[in-house]
C-alpha cells in the first residue's frame, strides 16, 4: 500500500469535515447530518482497515511509516527554529486505528437508536465527529506537540458531552469538574514537552528515542533532579489526568452525566485510553527516568481502589465507570512492571468489551421508563429478570462480563492474566513490586464479584419493580440497537488476540505463523534501532523505500534463553491458575449473595459499616478536594491574593498611581496655562504686537519724521563721539 496524503489524511479529515459541515446544517437537516457523521466514520474505518491489513501482510515488528511536512519555519541567520508535523504508523498505531474507528462506527450506529428522540439529536453527532477526528489525529501523530493539540481537542469534546444536558445542574458541575481536573495533568504534560524540547530540540518520538540511545539525557539536571525523571513524571501526569488514575480519578464517575453512547466511546473505549497510549509511546523515557516502580504503584492502587468503590454502587453506569478506572489501573500497572505488550493488549480488549458493556447498559436504561417520573431508570435494585425481556442485550453483556472478569477463553483473561503474570514475575525479582502485584490480584477478585453482582441484579431473579418490568417492551433484533452489541461481543473472545483459546497456547486455533500475532508484532521500542533513522516527506506521491522489512518469525521463547523462558512461563502459569481461582471465588461470592440469596449483603454492610461509608463517599476524595484543598486551601489563598490585589496592588499601585498621575496632571496643567500659554504663547503674541506698534510708528511714511530721526541720531552720535574723544 502506498502511504500518501490521499491514503492517510482521510482517516482524520473525513470525521473532521463531517463536524465542519454538520455544524452549519444540523438544525435544518438533522437526518442528513447524522448520515454524514456515520458515513464519515465508516469511511475512516475503511482506510484504517486497509492500513491494518497492510501491516498484517508485512508481518514485521519493525515495519513503520514516518512522513513529515514543515508546519512553520522561523529560522533566521544562525537561529534555527522550525516545527515539523507528521504521521507515524507502526503495528501499535495500526491496531489502535482499527480499534478506534471500529468501536466508533458501531457506537455511531447505536447512537442513531439511543439518541433519536433527544431534542439535541443532531448536535450530539457534531461533537462525536469532532472527537473521533481528534482521537484519530492523536493516534497518527509523530510528535508530542501534535498529540497535545489533539489531546486538548478531546478534552473540549469530553467537556461538551458531559455537560450535554446542560439544563441539569449536575451535568454542568460534572463537566466543569472533568475539565478542571484533567487540566492539572495537561499542565504537567505541557511542562514535560518543554523539558524534552530543551534537550532534544524537538518532540518527535523517533528523535526522543535517538536522544535516549545516544545518552542525551545523561547528566542533564533540573533543580537537582535528573531531567529525564522530570520529563517522564510530567508526561506520566498527563496520563494520570486523562486516564483517571489516583489521585486525579475523581472526574470520571461524574462524567456519566453525559449520554451513554458518549460514555461508551469517550469515557470507556478511547479517550481515557489515550493516556495509557501516551505512556506506551514514551515508555523508553519512563525507563530512563526510573519511574516504572512508581507507575506500578499508581496502577495497582487505582485498580484495587476503584474496584472496592464499585462494590457499593447501585447505578449501573456508576459500576461501569469505576470498573473503567480499575481496568485503566491494570494498563498502567502493566506499564510499570514492564508488561508493554500486555498493557497495550488490555487497552484494546478493554475498549471492545467496555464499549459493549456501556452500550448494553444504554440499551437497558433506554428500555426502562418510569411512568411516574417520566425518566429512564438506572438503579439496579429496581431491575431484575430482564434477560427474558432483553435476550440479545443479555447475551452481549454476559459475554463482556466474562471478558472483564477474566473468565478463560475470553479476551480479558488473556490480557489481564499476562499483566498479573508479569507483576508476579517482577515481584519475584524485586520486593518493591510485591504490593502492586497483590493489589492487582485483589482487584481481579473484586472485578469478578461486582460485575456478576451487576449481572445478577439486572438480569436474574424476579423483577423487583413489577410495574417497571411490565412496561418494558420485549427486545427485537435491530440493526442499530443490539447488532452493534453482538458484533462487539464476538470480539471478546481471546482467540482473536492470542491465537489460542486460553492465551496459554494450550488449544491452538490459528496457523503456526499467526500464533501470538499480537505478542509477536507489538514490541517495546528499541531505541538503538532509531539512531540512523530518516523520515520521508508527506506528499501526494509515495517516495519511501518499498523494500520489504524482514518478516518477524514467531519465537516460542520470545528471544529469552530457554532456562529463563521456562521460569517466566512457569510464573505465568501460576498467575493464570491464581486468576482462574480468583474468578471462581468472585463469581461464587456474587452468586451466593445476589442469585441464590444464601448470604445476606446487609450483614457485610453492618459488620463493615465504617468501611462501607468510606466506599460510599469514594474514600472522601471529593471531600478532601472540595472541603480541604479548595475551601481550606485554595479559597483562603484566593482571598489572600484578592486582598493583596485590591488592598495593596489596586489601592497603592493602581489608585496610588492614579493620585500621582492626577498631581502630575495638575502641575502640568499649571505649567501649560502659565508658562506655556500665558508666558510663551501669549507673551510672544504681546511682544509681536508691541514690535508692530513700534515699527508702525517708525515706519509712518512721513518725510518730516524721518528728518527729525536723522537729526536726532546725528546729534546723539556727535555727543557720543565728543564724550569719547
Amino acid at each position: 500500500m502506498d502511504y500518501t496524503i490521499s491514503s492517510i489524511a482521510p482517516i482524520v479529515l473525513l470525521p473532521f469535515f463531517a463536524f465542519a459541515i454538520n455544524a452549519f446544517i444540523v438544525k435544518r437537516f438533522t437526518k442528513l447530518a447524522v448520515f454524514i457523521s456515520c458515513a464519515a466514520i465508516l469511511g475512516s474505518f475503511g482506510f484504517a482497515y486497509n492500513i491494518f491489513c497492510d501491516f498484517m501482510t508485512v508481518y514485521s515488528a519493525d515495519y513503520h511509516i514516518h512522513k513529515t511536512f514543515n508546519w512553520f519555519n522561523l529560522s533566521h541567520g544562525n537561529l534555527n527554529f522550525k516545527v515539523d508535523m507528521g504521521i507515524y504508523i507502526d503495528n501499535m498505531s495500526a491496531v489502535m486505528l482499527l480499534m478506534v474507528t471500529g468501536a466508533a462506527s458501531l457506537i455511531h450506529i447505536f447512537s442513531t437508536y439511543y439518541m433519536k428522540e433527544d431534542v439535541r439529536y443532531g448536535r450530539f453527532f457534531v461533537y462525536l465527529s469532532l472527537f473521533t477526528s481528534a482521537m484519530l489525529g492523536l493516534v497518527l501523530s509523530d510528535n508530542l506537540l501534535s498529540v497535545f493539540i489533539f489531546w486538548e481537542l478531546m478534552g473540549f469534546c469530553s467537556y461538551s458531552l458531559i455537560g450535554f444536558y446542560y439544563e441539569k445542574e449536575g451535568a454542568g458541575n460534572a463537566s466543569i469538574k472533568a475539565f478542571m481536573t484533567t487540566r492539572v495533568g495537561d499542565v504537567f504534560f505541557l511542562f514535560g514537552i518543554l523539558a524534552i524540547w530543551s534537550i532534544v530540540g524537538n518532540v518527535t518520538f523517533v528523535d526522543i528515542y535517538k536522544t535516549i540511545a545516544a545518552g542525551g539525557f545523561d547528566g542533564a539536571m533540573a533543580l537537582g533532579i535528573p531531567l529525564a525523571t522530570v520529563a517522564a513524571f510530567s508526561i506520566f501526569m498527563g496520563t494520570v489526568g486523562k486516564s483517571a488514575q489516583v489521585p486525579l480519578q475523581v472526574w470520571l464517575p461524574d462524567a456519566m452525566w453525559g449520554p451513554t453512547p458518549c460514555s461508551a466511546l469517550i469515557h470507556a473505549a478511547t479517550m481515557v485510553a489515550a493516556g495509557v497510549y501516551l505512556s506506551l509511546r514514551c515508555y523508553p523515557l519512563m525507563e530512563v527516568g526510573n519511574l516504572t516502580t512508581a507507575i506500578a504503584y499508581i496502577g495497582g492502587i487505582t485498580a484495587f481502589g476503584a474496584a472496592t468503590i464499585a462494590l457499593v454502587q447501585t447505578d449501573i453506569k456508576a459500576v461501569l465507570a469505576y470498573s473503567t478506572i480499575s481496568q485503566l489501573g491494570y494498563m498502567v500497572l502493566g506499564v510499570g512492571v514492564g508488561s508493554y505488550n500486555a498493557a497495550f493488549m488490555h487497552l484494546i480488549t478493554h475498549a471492545v468489551f467496555k464499549a459493549c458493556l456501556f452500550l448494553s447498559a444504554g440499551s437497558v436504561i433506554h428500555s426502562l421508563h418510569d411512568h411516574h417520573t417520566h425518566g429512564h431508570v438506572q438503579e439496579m435494585p429496581r431491575m431484575g429478570g430482564l434477560r427474558k425481556k432483553m435476550p440479545y442485550t443479555f447475551i452481549a453483556m454476559l459475554l463482556c462480563t466474562f471478558a472483564i472478569a477474566g473468565v478463560p477463553l475470553f479476551s480479558g483473561f488473556v490480557s489481564k492474566d499476562r499483566i498479573l503474570g508479569d507483576a508476579l514475575l517482577a515481584a519475584g525479582y524485586s520486593k518493591s513490586f510485591i504490593i502492586p502485584a497483590a493489589l492487582g490480584f485483589g482487584g481481579a477478585l473484586l472485578t469478578a464479584f461486582y460485575m456478576f453482582r451487576m449481572m445478577f441484579l439486572t438480569f436474574f431473579g424476579e423483577p423487583r419493580d413489577k410495574e417497571l418490568y411490565d412496561h418494558t417492551k420485549e427486545e427485537k433484533i435491530s440493526w442499530n440497537r443490539n447488532v452493534p452489541l453482538l458484533i462487539l461481543a464476538v470480539f471478546t473472545l481471546g482467540v482473536f488476540y492470542s491465537g489460542s483459546l486460553t492465551g496459554q497456547k494450550i488449544v491452538k486455533v490459528f496457523p503456526k505463523d499467526s500464533i501470538e500475532w499480537f505478542k509477536t508484532l507489538i514490541v517495546e521500542p528499541k531505541v538503538e534501532k532509531f539512531q540512523n533513522y530518516q523520515s520521508e516527506p508527506f506528499a501526494w506521491t509515495d517516495t519511501r523505500n518499498k523494500t520489504r522489512f524482514e518478516r518477524t518469525k514467531y519465537d516460542p521463547t520470545y528471544g529469552l534463553p530457554q532456562e529463563e523462558y521456562d521460569h517466566v512461563h512457569h510464573v505465568h502459569l501460576i498467575g493464570a491458575g491464581m486468576s482462574v481461582l480468583i474468578v471462581i471465588l468472585g463469581v461464587g461470592m456474587a452468586a451466593m449473595m445476589y442469585l441464590l440469596r444464601l448470604w445476606n449483603p446487609g450483614w457485610w454492610v453492618n459488620t463493615f459499616a465504617r468501611f462501607y461509608r468510606a466506599l460510599q463517599n469514594k474514600y472522601y476524595f471529593d471531600d478532601m478536594y472540595v472541603k480541604g484543598l479548595i475551601k481550606k486551601g485554595l479559597l483562603p489563598l484566593n482571598n489572600l491574593l484578592a486582598a493583596i490585589d485590591m488592598g495593596i496592588y489596586d489601592r497603592y499601585a493602581i489608585d496610588g498611581w492614579q493620585y500621582v498621575v492626577r498631581k502630575i496632571y495638575l502641575v502640568s496643567k499649571w505649567f501649560d496655562n502659565i508658562m506655556v500659554d500665558t508666558v510663551a504663547v501669549d507673551g510672544t503674541g504681546a511682544s509681536v504686537r508691541l514690535m508692530n506698534i513700534v515699527l508702525r510708528t517708525l515706519q509712518s511714511g512721513r518725510v518730516q519724521f524721518y528728518f527729525i530721526i536723522i537729526i536726532f541720531l546725528l546729534t546723539f552720535s556727535s555727543y557720543i563721539f565728543n564724550q569719547n574723544f
